[in-house]
């Protein structure tokens, strides 16, 4: 049985439970199984490899009532593993009232400065409980039947194994469906971007072993997964390097439901405790607070857009940048997070490139600060269905202004008018810029303009392809002559029908 197929006989016995009403229950009421369920397919693993491993799931202590609780074992297998284990109203209970109670107020113990092997191990399992206790803040236990929860619990506990080889290779489907379930589900703003274009946006921006890589409005976690898969596979070949790339990786994430999916995504992808992401948002911190410390060396991010920011979140940002509009306001903090000779690819809609105003002055100071040199321009479709808004992918790099700007306009393949969910876009797409990339000439697809032309237009970037077949490339003098000659044979035509229309009237008259 496929992933997506449990997935969905989960949502249909959900779906019979009074306690959880609609698709975003639904989906937050399986996402946080799901991670308890991940969390233990991988401690099963890490409890191979380190002697000193010990789980935060295990002697949990919590305060309730001005009294501790303590807990013996809160792990997937000690009460949910076994398909003839608790059920009805005393599963319902320990969910409730000890496993909800026990992870939102864990006790996650004293900072250690020491610096021993036991300092370290006790220091990972407070890392450990500090991750889970930050997933389960948001998180909540909507089901009312004891014994629906128990048919959930083993449909997932048969059909989902994370040390599967196989499974885990698809789990990126099981996110896939998760996402458009969520996007169903009324959550709009963010717009989940196509696998395709992560990759080709990661691939482009070449992030390698030792560099700091974030994404400050992760979502799911699309981008740094990518990021994650490109190093390893290129750059990790030791225990060392890998621990390098795990303290690597660094995403922020505003809503609770994309953030826990985040998380469990990053474990998924061999990130042990992702505690680099972080439930927040980016950009309620000022401007002016940002240090050398806090600057990474790449960002790779589709930040939300068309949607705007809460009352206050302008004022972190300098005067000339004050907006609410998020994608302004996510490209004036990604300008300042870059480190000198640091890199980004941006995902923004076509409203960045021609806006006006704060917008203006904000493409002035990221061509003044950064060199913009490559704008890949999305074809309509690319986020069907949940926008038909036309997006761009912007590469830039931070430490020396721009002087010309290189296009290029992503075409459909050969026989598509659009994208759809049976002909979505593809990695082998890319292809041709890729193959442009290094060795860049104009064709019907790329063009450059200078910075001049950049500043004559107001820094107007939303740039149409001159060199798309059937352009004319006439001479301007030509089209305004044409332009008057049409101009006066209009103005004389109207005087005719004038005319004919006052002698018309007239002769009405005279009846």
């Amino acid at each position: 049985m496929s992933l997506n197929t449990t997935v969905k006989s989960i949502q249909d016995i959900m779906r019979k439970d009074v306690g959880v009403d609609g698709d975003a229950q639904r989906i937050g009421q399986l996402v946080w199984l799901l991670f308890l369920k991940i969390w233990d397919d991988r401690e099963q693993e890490l409890a191979l490899m380190e002697p000193d491993f010990a789980s935060p799931l295990v002697n949990v202590t919590w305060q309730e009532g001005g009294e501790t609780q303590t807990a013996k074992d809160l792990r997937w297998s000690a009460w949910a593993s076994d398909p003839e284990g608790i059920t009805g109203d005393r599963l319902l209970d320990f969910a409730n009232n000890t496993l909800f109670s026990a992870l939102k107020g864990m006790e996650v113990g004293p900072k250690i400065e020491a610096d021993d092997a036991e300092a370290r191990a006790a220091q990972a399992l407070r890392r450990r409980r500090l991750l889970v206790k930050g997933v389960f803040a948001d998180a909540y236990q909507y089901m009312k039947s004891g014994t629906l929860l128990r048919q959930v619990i083993n449909k997932m506990q048969g059909d989902i194994d994370f040390n599967d080889a196989t499974n885990r290779h698809l789990f990126g489907d099981l996110y896939e469906k998760v996402l458009k379930d969520l996007q169903g589900a009324g959550n709009a703003g963010e717009y989940y971007t196509p696998r395709a274009v992560t990759q080709f946006a990661v691939d482009m921006v070449n992030p390698r072993l030792g560099e700091i890589i974030l994404d400050p409005a992760c979502g799911t976690g699309g981008f740094l997964a990518c990021a994650i898969e490109n190093i390893r596979k290129r750059d990790v070949r030791t225990p060392d390097q890998e621990a390098q790339l795990q303290a690597s990786v660094r995403g922020v994430e505003k809503k609770p439901l994309p953030h826990l999916l985040c998380v469990t995504n990053m474990i998924v992808h061999g990130i042990d405790v992702p505690v680099g992401v972080v439930h927040d948002n980016t950009l309620s911190r000022p401007l002016r607070d940002i240090s050398m410390r806090d600057r990474v060396d790449v960002v790779v991010t589709n930040p939300p857009f068309g949607g705007m920011e809460e009352d206050g979140i302008e004022n972190n940002f300098p005067a000339d940048f004050r907006t609410r509009e998020t994608a302004d306001l996510f490209l004036v903090l990604i300008i300042e997070l870059l480190k000198p000779g640091g890199r980004a690819a941006v995902v923004l809609p076509d409203g960045t490139l021609f806006g006006e105003g704060v917008k203006t002055r904000i493409k002035e100071r990221l061509l003044a600060e950064c060199d913009l040199h490559t704008i890949v321009r999305l074809p309509k479709g690319v986020f069907a269905p949940y926008t038909s808004i036309k997006t761009n992918v912007l590469f830039f790099e931070k430490g020396r202004p721009t002087t010309e700007v290189w296009y290029y306009e992503h075409p459909y393949p050969p026989g598509y008018k659009s994208y759809s969910k049976t002909k979505p876009m593809r990695i082998e797409e890319f292809a041709p810029e890729k193959a442009w990339w290094n060795d860049r000439q104009e064709s019907e697809n790329a063009w450059k303009v200078s910075l001049d032309q950049l500043r004559e237009r107001g820094f107007n970037l939303d740039i149409t392809n001159p060199n798309a077949p059937g352009t004319n490339h006439e001479d301007p003098d030509d089209l305004l002559a044409r332009f008057d000659k049409e101009r006066a044979a209009a103005a004389a035509l109207r005087e005719e029908l004038r005319q004919v229309l006052a002698a018309a009237l007239a002769g009405g008259g005279q009846g």
